[in-house]
Formats: C-alpha cells, sequence, structure tokens
C-alpha cells in the first residue's frame, strides 16, 4: 500500500513539473514577442506643445513598421519653433530611429506641427523600407 501511495505521488509531482514547466515556456515567448515591437522613444519639445495625441499617432507608426522585425532599438523626436517673430510660426521636426546596423534620421520644416511630423514619418519609413530591401536582394543573391 505505501509504495502504490509512493507512485501515485512521484506521478503528481512529474505533471505538476510538467503543467509549470510549460507555463514558463508559453509566458516567454509571449515576453519575446512583446519585447521585439516594444522601444523607447524620446522627446524633445521646444516652443511648442506636442499633445498626447500626435504622441500616439508616432508610436503607433514606429511599432507597426517595427513589428516582425528585430532591427529598431528605439527613436527619438525633437520638436522646435524655428521662425521669427516677425514671420509665420514654422515647426523643424527631427527624427531619428536607431537602428541596426545604422541609424535613420529625417528632418522636415513646416508651418504645422502635424504635417512636419508626418512628413518625418513617412521619410524615415521609406529610408527603413528601402535599407531592409537591400538586405533582403543581398541575401537572395547569395543564396543563388
Amino acid at each position: 500500500m505505501y509504495a502504490r501511495n509512493t507512485v501515485t505521488f512521484t506521478d503528481l509531482l512529474f505533471q505538476v513539473h510538467k503543467h509549470s514547466l510549460e507555463h514558463i515556456l508559453t509566458v516567454s515567448k509571449e515576453n519575446i514577442k512583446r519585447r521585439m515591437s516594444e522601444f523607447a522613444i524620446e522627446y524633445y519639445v521646444e516652443g511648442t506643445h506636442l499633445g498626447q495625441r500626435q504622441k500616439d499617432a508616432i508610436e503607433v507608426r514606429l511599432n507597426k513598421l517595427a513589428r516582425g522585425h528585430r532591427d529598431i532599438a528605439g527613436a527619438s523626436v525633437a520638436v522646435e519653433c524655428v521662425s521669427g517673430t516677425n514671420k509665420r510660426a514654422e515647426y523643424k521636426v527631427r527624427l531619428v530611429v536607431y537602428r541596426k546596423p545604422s541609424n535613420i534620421a529625417a528632418t522636415r520644416t513646416q508651418d504645422s506641427v502635424r504635417g512636419a511630423i508626418n512628413e518625418a514619418l513617412e521619410a524615415v519609413v521609406r529610408q527603413i523600407r528601402e535599407q531592409r530591401e537591400r538586405v533582403r536582394d543581398r541575401h537572395r543573391t547569395a543564396r543563388v
């Protein structure tokens, strides 16, 4: 009778260990996927205000660009008012994406913050896609 209880207890321990190991592996995979698309974005604003909506739009666009890739490590957005007192307001946006193997930067000046941000984002997206395509082409030609 004692031997049966020992085997049952051992089986129970094995099942608990197996379940906890499966849970750890599942959680680890989820964390890896989440970390792949998350990165820090720094903001520097001078002479104007950058609303939360604009920050969210930037983050959504950059996260969409980074989804499925591991080459983007972070980004920096600098917005400043560059116009003089007698001129119409002009805003300069400098967007730098920290990327492996080299960083990507775009600077745009426009009369609205939103327009300058959108143009800088478009320029960065275009440059990143071009670089990714060049890397794919190199790998394709190397395989042939």
